[in-house]
């Protein structure tokens, strides 16, 4: 299969194109523009298709989920915060991965040449207060 950078799936996820749109006294636009739906429809959905999901290395062993996702300030993913404790929620240890770093084969997410080891070595990731 080939496979895709996440960072390209996750930035056509939660990227909208800048848009101006002209005030009338009165009115806001809530939601997105018919322009916009289209790329919320393609998209994809963080609760359904990377949230909780697991992350595999490239010799096809699990070696984390994915807990969380960072979305900077201009809507784009920049990390995904991989548990790589225990996979029973036990021994919790998560880690910032920069999504450059994962790449798609088919449905699986893949961080390429990363081990449970690796990952339980990095720093744990804490979020701010």
């Amino acid at each position: 299969m080939k496979l895709v950078p996440f960072a390209i799936v996750a930035g056509i996820m939660l990227s909208a194109p800048a848009m101006s749109y002209a005030q009338v006294a009165g009115s806001t636009l809530l939601g997105v523009s018919y322009g916009e739906l289209r790329d919320v429809a393609v998209g994809w959905s963080a609760k359904r298709q990377i949230l909780g999901h697991l992350v595999y290395n490239s010799m096809d062993e699990r070696v984390g989920s994915v807990d969380d996702i960072i979305v900077t300030t201009d809507k784009s993913v920049s990390y995904a915060i991989i548990n790589a404790g225990g996979f029973l929620a036990v021994a919790k240890h998560n880690v910032a991965i920069p999504v450059s770093q994962f790449q798609l084969d088919g449905d699986k997410l893949v961080l390429p040449g990363g081990t449970r080891d690796a990952l339980k070595a990095a720093p744990e990731f804490d979020y701010a207060n």
